[in-house]
C-alpha cells in the first residue's frame, strides 16, 4: 500500500462546515430542461429525436457520437421543443436538446426494475454502463464504459475509489458515502466483478472521520474491499495523487492508470452505477453542493440532468446577500460564472455563491523568486519558469519544463505572494501546444497521402 499522500499541495481553508451537515434533499424543476450532446470528454452525442416528440424518463435523446463519448438520457417526461445551441457552464455555445417538462415524470419501461448483477456477463455490465450514459461524475467526464474496458483485464489489480472530495467547500460525494454507502459498495462490487484480479480500495481524506467509518462499516465482511484514510491535503483527489498515495505507483500525461493497473472513479460515480446496473435507472439525476457565504441555505442537493442552475439556487432558498462571484465547481479548479442560466450537466458539481470575489481585490505583482509555487505543485514542476516561457508564448520552452504534466489545479496560484495568474497561463499555454501538435499531426498526414498517391502515379505510369 501506498503512502496515504503525495508531495507538494496545499492546504486552503475548505469550506465544508457550510453544507456537509445537510442532508441530501430531492428538487423538481418546473422549467424547460435543457439537454446538451457535449457534457463529457469526447465526441459529442447525436440526437435520436426531433423537435415535437414525446419523451419519457429514463428514454435516450442522444445516442454515443464515438467510441469516446456517451448517450445522453431524458430525466423529465415532456415534450421536445427545439434543438438548438445553448449556453453551458464552459462558457461555449453547444449543441443541446430542449425538453418542455409536463411535471408527469412518466419513465419508460422497467425503469427502477432490480436486477441481480451476478448473472449479467462482463460485456452485459459494460453496455449497461455505457447505455446509462454514465461518465465520471468527478468533474472529467471520461466515459466509465471505456475505463471499464482497458486493453488487458488481467493486468488491473486495483480500482480505486475516490472519496477524498479535497476541493474546498464541496460537500456532495462525503453526503453519498454517509447517506447511501451500501449503494457505494454495491456499484464497486459490480465493478470488482469485472476485473477478477482487482482489489477495490476507497480513499478518503481524514477530514472526513464519519464518512471513514460509515465506509468501513459498510465494506464490512467484503474480503477484496479496503477503506484508505488518506493525509488531507489539495489536490489528495487528483488520479495522479490519488494513484501515488494509495498504491505509491506513479503515472504522468503519457499514461493512462491503466498503465500502472488501476482504474479509478469516483464515489458519485460508484452510486450511478450501482443504480444504473442493479436498478435499472439511467443516469439521470446528480447530487449538487450549493453553497457559499452568498448563500442563504446551503445545502446538497439530487437534481435533475438538464435543470436551470437559477431555478436550483431559487429553490434552494436564495442569495442572503447580492454574489460578488459564483463558481461552477470547486473554487481551486471550478470555472467562474456570469450568469445562471445553464444548465446541469453530468460533470457538474457544485454551484458556490462568494459574497466577496477576493482574487479580483489583490493586485497582480513581479514575482520575488521566494519558491513557494515550487514546493506546492503536486508534479514537482517548475511554475517560475513555465510562466515567463507562458508570458512569451514560447511553447518549445514549456514543453521542454514539462509543462503539458501540469494538473492545472491551482495550488501554484493559491501559494503565490504576488499573485499571478499562473494556473490561467499554464491552461493557455496547453492549449496552444496541443493546437500546435494537432497540426503538426495533420501536415505530417497529408505529406504522407502526398507522397503514398505520388508513389502509386508512379507505378500507374510503369
Amino acid at each position: 500500500m501506498g503512502v496515504t499522500t503525495f508531495k507538494g499541495g496545499v492546504h486552503p481553508y475548505d469550506g465544508k462546515d457550510l453544507a456537509k451537515d445537510q442532508a441530501i434533499v430531492e428538487l423538481k424543476p418546473q422549467g424547460l430542461m435543457v439537454y446538451p450532446l457535449s457534457q463529457h470528454i469526447g465526441a459529442p452525442a447525436k440526437p435520436v429525436v426531433a423537435k415535437g416528440d414525446r419523451v419519457l424518463v429514463g428514454q435516450k435523446i442522444a445516442e454515443a457520437g464515438g467510441f469516446i463519448s456517451a448517450p445522453v438520457i431524458c430525466s423529465v417526461s415532456g415534450t421536445v421543443k427545439s434543438i438548438e445551441k445553448k449556453l453551458t457552464a464552459g462558457g461555449a455555445m453547444v449543441d443541446a436538446i430542449v425538453v418542455e417538462n409536463d411535471q408527469q415524470y412518466e419513465a419508460i419501461e422497467g425503469f427502477g426494475q432490480a436486477r441481480d448483477y451476478t448473472k449479467l456477463t462482463r460485456d452485459e455490465i459494460v453496455n449497461i454502463v455505457k447505455e446509462a450514459g454514465i461518465v465520471g461524475l468527478g468533474g472529467a467526464g471520461f466515459p466509465t464504459s471505456v475505463k471499464l474496458a482497458p486493453k488487458n483485464i488481467d493486468k488491473i489489480d486495483y480500482f480505486l475509489v475516490n472519496g477524498a472530495e479535497c476541493e474546498p467547500y464541496l460537500t456532495s460525494d462525503y453526503r453519498i458515502m454517509l447517506e447511501e454507502p451500501e449503494k457505494i459498495i454495491g456499484g464497486l462490487k459490480v465493478i470488482l466483478s469485472i476485473f477478477p484480479n482487482a482489489k477495490g480500495v476507497i480513499g478518503i481524506e481524514d477530514n472526513k472521520p464519519e464518512a471513514v467509518r460509515t465506509m468501513t462499516e459498510a465494506a464490512k465482511g467484503e474480503s477484496n474491499i479496503e477503506v484508505v484514510s488518506l493525509k488531507t491535503k489539495y489536490p489528495q483527489g487528483g488520479e495522479r495523487q490519488l494513484i501515488y498515495a494509495i498504491t505509491g505507483r506513479k503515472i504522468n500525461s503519457g499514461m493512462l492508470p491503466a498503465d500502472a493497473g488501476c482504474v479509478v472513479d469516483n464515489a458519485a460515480t460508484m452510486l450511478a452505477i450501482y443504480e444504473a446496473v442493479c436498478e435499472s435507472k439511467p443516469l439521470v439525476s446528480r447530487i449538487l453542493t450549493v453553497t457559499g457565504d452568498a448563500m442563504a441555505k446551503p445545502g446538497n442537493f439530487r437534481v435533475p440532468t438538464g435543470m436551470n442552475y437559477q431555478e436550483i439556487v431559487d429553490q434552494a432558498g436564495g442569495f442572503k446577500t447580492e454574489p460578488e462571484k459564483i463558481v461552477c465547481g470547486g473554487p481551486m479548479m471550478g470555472i467562474p460564472l456570469f450568469k445562471l442560466d445553464i444548465p446541469v450537466a453530468k460533470n457538474s458539481s457544485s454551484i458556490l455563491a462568494f459574497a466577496h470575489d477576493q482574487v479580483s481585490h489583490e493586485p497582480t505583482t513581479a514575482c520575488i523568486g521566494c519558491g513557494r509555487c515550487v514546493s506546492a505543485c503536486p508534479e514537482n514542476l517548475m511554475p517560475t519558469m513555465m510562466f515567463k516561457a507562458a508570458l512569451k508564448k514560447d511553447t518549445a520552452r514549456f514543453t521542454v519544463l514539462e509543462g503539458m504534466e501540469c494538473l492545472e489545479c491551482g495550488a501554484c496560484a493559491y501559494v503565490c505572494p504576488a499573485k499571478r495568474p499562473l494556473t490561467q497561463g499554464f491552461k493557455e499555454m496547453k492549449r496552444r501546444v496541443g493546437a500546435e501538435r494537432r497540426a503538426a499531426a495533420a501536415k505530417a498526414k497529408a505529406e504522407a497521402e502526398a507522397k503514398a498517391a505520388e508513389k502509386k502515379a508512379e507505378e500507374v505510369q510503369k
